[in-house]
């Protein structure tokens, strides 16, 4: 059988469907490959040279292959400048295509590196160049865009100096660390995929049954006519997955050291492939100062959830001794755990996992059944008619196999503060706290636009409107070069989907008056929920849209963004 190219896996649904039959590489047959270190290093400078190879890969009682960069895993902390320019010279050493995403960076499109979209990816043995103007400053972070590698090691940090430091003493810092959120796993990517097709619940291990908590009897009979489970929180768990900071699973015991009275920045990213983290130390209120690289409104919480691909800055100053910086999983079949310490050697102990939350019938897009005003088990199927009920839907959405359930009644849930958080006791940050430290430009909404965001779980198909993402041809959300776009995102599943747009900053409408509306490029539309974001077009060119849960964009959950013309 010929090679696949990871082009045509993402651009062929044939390619797509074939992903999880593929023969087993190399690499897999037991190959010798060299020791991926634990950890990274870090670059800097007007020319970047990074090397992309098989390796080997342990922490804690987990050993498996990796692609590391530059020996790595993660690969190299980038620190640029903003104002500067960049020349980041990729040389491919594996037997298949790769690439490079800068996500989050505003850049020319055809150095967004995304195969088949923005260029035709590196081939083995070659060297690709990106080469822009670093207009920016923030925290941000690199990753393959080919086939699966980013579960693999293909990922690292960025982090761009501002030009103009902030002398606001709340911003003031002594020292900062990247805290880069992440999952190993010794299973192929290619072995996950195909067991989530088979049998999307394989990874779940704390799965409810029909008869067990204090649910009410109607809606166990209607969770059971959905065929769902209300613990059906997280795709790929702690089952296979060690959850890493920085490339240290839990058993590294991973220290961050700090003078007692400093006040430490965490960057923290979530470089993860599929893992909502909830983040907390106990004890130590963290003040949030940046999100996805842009400057926000200081806000202290002790908590806050961050979803696949996005970033928060948190100033702290903790006390003498050693305190933990726990990251667990939103389904809480795991953790990742270093010591912030003042005392070298020290470690903390971390708390215990925390009871494993539920999904509501808020997640399944209504309102609860007293609510309602009647018995949702009393109709006979009624509750699961309901919401398979598609006439709602507009015209453009595609109704068929890949859509086996619509919200009946979603809600905005930008207040929502993630799963699992909505019952704590302590400040967790929502996204109606996040308010832009600069004003916007006014610009008034020139065109709305709503997209679904589809799926069906059984079958594990996932999409826009109905349909799976086959190649950039196939009909691209088109915006006017300068447009004012305000875009409604309907989640008609019941999983969380941090969406993704490349190349852009969009506001997100979420409370704050229209001149101080916090910008991101990744954004979370909760289970069931809506969210709405402004753009407004102005980065020439062909852009990635996906939701950024790996295994949801290689099940179709993609879509391009063509922003037209080019200016003169």
């Amino acid at each position: 059988m010929p090679p696949i190219s990871r082009r045509k896996l993402i651009s062929s649904t044939a390619a797509l469907a074939a992903a999880s039959s593929l023969p087993m590489p190399a690499w897999a047959k037991g190959a010798s490959h060299p020791h991926a270190r634990n950890g990274f290093g870090e670059l800097s400078g007007e020319d970047i040279q990074l090397t992309i190879g098989d390796a080997h890969f342990t922490t804690g009682g987990r050993s498996g292959h990796a692609f590391a960069v530059n020996g790595s895993v993660p690969g190299p902390l980038i620190r640029l400048r903003e104002g500067q320019n960049v020349r980041l010279h990729v040389t491919n050493n594996l037997a298949e295509d790769s690439s490079i995403h800068w996500h989050g960076l505003l850049l020319p499109f055809q150095f967004d590196g995304v195969p088949g979209v923005s260029f035709p990816g590196i081939k083995p043995g070659e060297t690709f160049t990106y080469e822009f103007p670093v207009r920016q400053n923030g925290t941000y972070w690199w990753h393959s865009h080919s086939g699966l590698q980013e579960q693999a090691g293909h990922y690292g940090p960025i982090v761009i100096e501002s030009n103009e430091p902030d002398p606001r003493p709340e911003r003031r810092y002594d020292r900062e660390y990247v805290v880069l959120l992440s999952e190993f796993t010794p299973m192929h990517p290619h072995a996950i995929m195909r067991k989530l097709k088979v049998g999307e619940h394989y990874f779940q291990t704390q799965m409810q049954s029909a008869t067990e908590g204090e649910m009410p009897g109607a809606q166990r009979r209607m969770w059971g006519q959905m065929r769902m489970n209300p613990r059906d929180i997280s795709d790929v768990t702690g089952m296979t997955y060690s959850y890493l900071i920085n490339g240290h699973g839990p058993a590294d015991d991973l220290q961050l050291e700090f003078k007692p009275g400093e006040r430490v920045r965490l960057r923290v990213i979530n470089g993860s492939a599929m893992t909502f983290f909830n983040l907390r130390i106990p004890g130590v209120p963290m003040t949030v100062i940046q999100a996805d690289g842009q400057d926000v409104d200081a806000v202290e919480v002790d908590e806050f959830q961050i979803g696949v691909a996005e970033t928060y800055d948190v100033i702290v100053a903790p006390k003498d001794g050693s305190h933990a910086i726990v990251a667990e999983a939103m389904d809480r079949s795991g953790m990742g755990v270093a010591s912030l310490t003042s005392h070298k050697g020290h470690i903390a102990t971390p708390p215990p996992l925390r009871e494993i939350p539920t999904l509501t019938m808020t997640d399944m897009g209504m309102m609860d059944h007293a609510a309602m005003g009647h018995d949702m088990g009393a109709t006979d199927g009624g509750m699961d008619h309901s919401m398979r009920d598609t006439s709602k839907l507009p015209d453009d959405v595609k109704t068929g196999p890949g859509l086996d359930m619509v919200a009946p009644m979603p809600t905005d849930r930008m207040d929502f503060p993630g799963l699992g958080l909505d019952t704590v006791d302590h400040r967790v940050l929502r996204y109606t706290d996040l308010k832009a430290r600069r004003m916007n430009p006014h610009r008034a909404i020139d065109r709305t636009m709503e997209i679904h965001l589809t799926g069906n779980m059984e079958r594990y198909m996932w999409s826009f409107d109905g349909k799976k993402f086959t190649s950039v041809t196939d009909d691209p959300i088109r915006f006017g070069y300068d447009e004012r776009v305000r875009v409604k995102l309907v989640n008609d599943t019941m999983m969380a989907h941090p969406i993704h747009l490349h190349g852009h900053f969009f506001e997100m409408v979420n409370g704050a008056d229209h001149m101080h509306q916090p910008l991101k490029h990744t954004m979370v539309v909760q289970p069931g929920g809506t969210a709405t974001f402004d753009l407004t077009a102005n980065e020439p060119g062909d852009w990635a849209f996906h939701c950024h849960l790996l295994y949801h964009m290689h099940a179709g959950m993609m879509q391009v963004v063509t922003v037209r013309p080019f200016p003169a």
